[in-house]
């Protein structure tokens, strides 16, 4: 049997989650505990599953400061090649993107990519960086950022 924290409420269905390694069980208050183990025996393979999952989680790959320092090579490193140069570049956690780059050509690299294979900092550095020319997803956008990486479309799943 697998482990579980039960909360027993006001509700009409059984709910299970995965919070912080736990197993979390929500189930009705009129539900016997024979019945939410049968239903956790059917669900056992998912759960299993997520949790599984949740232990696989990505863990920093670098320090804060060998990652400032792979992203300052990398800056410098592209700038030279592109003729692209930002005004200023900024590391911070932002919930919305991989990175930014405002029309005033801030650049801006998501904190969370530490966890992240160097050749994927540098996918989004490039992409930020070509930004500063192309202020959409065109075409002309995409043979840009094709032109510095060829194999651009192969490091971008790694991290959609």
């Amino acid at each position: 049997m697998i482990p579980y924290k039960l909360e027993q409420k006001n509700i009409k269905n059984l709910y299970i989650r995965i919070k912080n390694k736990t197993v979390i069980v929500t189930a009705p208050k009129k539900m016997d505990q024979k019945t939410i183990e049968e239903i956790i025996k059917k669900k056992s393979k998912w759960i299993n599953n997520k949790l599984k999952e949740e232990k696989e989680e990505l863990q920093d790959k670098y320090n804060k400061e060998e990652f400032v320092q792979i992203i300052k090579k990398n800056i410098d490193e592209l700038v030279k090649q592109t003729s692209l140069v930002p005004n200023k570049v900024r590391i911070r956690e932002i919930k919305y993107a991989w990175g930014s780059c405002s029309s005033n050509k801030n650049i801006t690299i998501n904190m969370r990519l530490i966890k992240y294979d160097e050749e994927i900092i540098r996918y989004v550095i490039l992409h930020e960086l070509c930004h500063i020319k192309y202020m959409n997803h065109s075409k002309e956008f995409w043979k840009l950022v094709e032109m510095y990486m060829p194999n651009y479309k192969e490091i971008r799943r790694k991290i959609k």
